[in-house]
């Protein structure tokens, strides 16, 4: 609804006062703990104690948030350009534990913004002030600007390969680095270790990331990748609204603002019922870079990966795949991407297995079977490149994955395959090694910084530690690891 104020408004997108998310209470029967049972996953320390905000879905005018209210209040937003004028929203109500989806529209494109909240709780007279945020509406061709891409946070998994600390630690050191936006590479939401499937315990297990994401998600668009361990899949819908997969779908989109095919964006435009939009794979440019999430999970006929009952998940995996709709879209979409860079993200190499360039030259990915015999021609009669061949014609500069917990760089034909770290694992193991035999093999949790620029793009390997650990010459957020790549040339060619 717009609000006669310049050219900017404040407009509701969706509130779901209808259904009710696990909040506290539920967290401490320890519906968010593992089968183990019992543990409960901690409030960041450093999280705003009124509300968490996250941004998702910027685009050139606008840009998505979710607020989650920690208790009821009345609220509105002040923003505009920084050192510009600035746009006073009308007051609303906020319920605790409802997430409310904003989205302020009619921004300036390539322009840095500024936003607090204005609050007050039930009974007071007087707003209090919240912390200042910030965010960049798109770049324009020939900017600079950086992202961050974080693997497998694994909050169920705790103090073994998630130590809350230094998660917080890690993603309050990531908005310092001022990025324009974080994507997440999936499993960080995992559902099938939960002792009881219901709707507010998968709801749960997204709500406790909030305030841990919402640490960098203030000022940094998040971008969510599903992985095998949310259970985002076809597989999981039984046709009824009360399905595992309509739940942790519905959780996912509910929670955090996640792009649509809007003009900006392309992607998924099939509704899924008792879901909608699925939000599952979507595009768009910024800057020199195009930005490509891809996602098998909703498109299998059968489980990817582990099921929610356990057992053996060995099958054929010509079963897994993008699906015609999608397979075309992404080939549309790089083909006719004239960016500088083009990035393709998915949490893993054919949602399953170990290591990346290794198993790239299998299945749809690259059209051989086991014994090595190309069957790509009878398999996808409908394709006439595999996946890999895409991105070889088109000019993918870097496909990134999760899934397998290490950073590895390898390259397959001009293509680089980057493998994401963990973001916070003391113990910094190199996790699955054993499943990549080439490329560069670097230890340790942390992040990437990907920074950008007209003539080359830098990708940093962040390595995380806690303050315990920052000896003999060890210091929190170093660069581990880090190399270069530069545009490539004719790559949008049909």
């Amino acid at each position: 609804m717009g609000l006669g104020i310049s050219a900017m408004a404040w407009t509701l997108a969706m509130q779901d006062p209808g259904t009710t998310p696990a909040g506290a209470a539920q967290r401490k029967k320890g519906q968010n703990a593992g089968k183990g049972g019992g543990r409960v996953y901690p409030m960041a320390k450093s999280a705003w104690d009124v509300a968490s905000v996250l941004l998702g879905a910027p685009t050139d005018k606008s840009i998505a948030m979710t607020i989650h209210p920690r208790k009821d209040l009345e609220a509105f937003l002040e923003y505009g350009p920084k050192g510009g004028k600035q746009v006073k929203s009308e007051p609303k109500t906020y319920r605790a534990g409802v997430p409310s989806q904003l989205a302020l529209v009619g921004l300036k494109a390539d322009t840095a913004y500024g936003y607090r909240m204005h609050f007050k709780f039930t009974g007071e007279p007087d707003f209090a002030t919240g912390p200042e945020y910030s965010f960049h509406t798109q770049r324009k061709a020939g900017s600079s600007f950086s992202f961050l891409v974080q693997g497998d946070s694994h909050p169920e998994r705790l103090n073994k390969m998630n130590v809350p600390e230094l998660y917080e630690r890690v993603l309050n050191s990531a908005v310092k680095q001022k990025s324009d936006f974080m994507i997440c590479m999936g499993d960080d939401f995992s559902i099938d270790t939960m002792a009881e499937h219901n709707q507010k315990s998968i709801e749960g297990a997204y709500t406790k990331q909030v305030p841990y994401l919402g640490l960098v998600g203030n000022s940094a668009p998040i971008f969510l990748v599903n992985g095998n361990h949310e259970q985002a899949a076809k597989v999981n819908l039984n046709g009824t609204p009360d399905s595992v997969g309509v739940w942790t779908q519905t959780a996912r989109n509910r929670n955090f603002s996640q792009p649509a095919p809007d003009g900006f964006y392309t992607g998924n435009s099939e509704e899924v019922k008792h879901i909608g939009l699925l939000r599952d794979y979507f595009a768009w440019t910024w800057g020199d870079a195009t930005f490509v999430v891809i996602d098998p999970y909703w498109h299998s006929e059968v489980a990817v990966d582990n099921t929610l009952s356990g057992g053996n998940k060995r099958r054929d995996l010509w079963d897994i795949t993008l699906g015609d709709k999608q397979y075309q879209w992404l080939k549309k979409t790089l083909s006719e991407s004239k960016a500088k860079y083009k990035f393709v993200f998915a949490h893993h190499v054919h949602g399953t297995s170990r290591g990346g360039t290794d198993i790239a030259h299998l299945y749809e990915w690259g059209g051989k079977d086991q014994r090595g015999v190309n069957v790509f021609a009878q398999k996808r009669p409908n394709w006439d490149l595999t996946i890999q061949q895409i991105f070889e014609k088109y000019g993918v500069s870097i496909f990134f994955q999760g899934h397998d917990h290490i950073f590895v760089k390898q390259e397959l034909n001009g293509v680089i395959y980057q493998s994401t770290p963990v973001p916070a694992d003391s113990s910094n193991p190199l996790y699955n090694a054993d499943a990549y035999r080439t490329g560069d093999k670097v230890s340790g949790a942390g992040l990437l910084k990907v920074s950008i620029s007209p003539e080359k793009a830098k990708v940093e390997f962040l390595r995380s530690y806690l303050p315990a650990q920052e000896v003999d010459g060890k210091k929190h957020f170093e660069t581990a690891y880090s190399y270069e790549v530069t545009p490539k040339e004719k790559t949008n060619e049909k």
